[in-house]
């Protein structure tokens, strides 16, 4: 019995018949070894990608190179094909309910809190020099000073999370 990423994602009724996971795969401590697996291998692709190098990241923002604009680029169409892909397959979660796409809120005007969240975002990235995502990667790779960074990002969430009732949210 051999178990495939593709088999762990629910199908819709109608699909193929598959022989179900292995009872190792569905427990917690499956659950956690199969996400770790795939983090790391994610986190070895950032790393030689080079989508974790400052320079690159820098040379990103200052216009001074494609390498990055070309790397998101392709992430988007891989993520497009991926999620037609899977809306053609019928997987979803839960089981039978399909892959849907909520639209976004329609709303007027210039969608301030987009901006504005948009440059909170981009103006972290660009003094830090990383994104949020591979900043397990970098301290994997040994760039322990991004331990701060990370610190700060989870306190930034926390503080988030403790201050969102009173936000306003649009």
């Amino acid at each position: 019995m051999s178990t495939r990423v593709a088999d762990a994602i629910p199908r819709r009724e109608g699909g193929s018949t598959r022989e179900p996971e292995p009872v190792a795969a569905r427990t917690p401590a499956g659950l956690l070894l199969r996400s770790l697996a795939v983090g790391t291998a994610f986190g070895v692709l950032l790393v030689k990608s080079e989508a974790v190098s400052w320079f690159r990241i820098q040379e990103m923002f200052r216009f001074q190179g494609v390498h990055m604009y070309g790397l998101l680029g392709s992430a988007v169409l891989v993520g497009m094909a991926g999620i037609a892909a899977l809306q053609r397959l019928g997987y979803g979660e839960p089981p039978g309910s399909g892959l849907d796409v909520l639209p976004k809120k329609e709303s007027r005007g210039l969608n301030r809190h987009y901006w504005m969240g948009g440059a909170v975002f981009g103006l972290g990235w660009g003094l830090l020099g990383a994104c949020p995502g591979p900043i397990y990667a970098l301290i994997g790779t040994g760039a322990t000073v991004f331990a701060v960074a990370l610190a700060s990002a989870v306190t930034g969430a926390w503080t988030y999370a403790a201050l969102r009732p009173r936000l306003p949210h649009f």
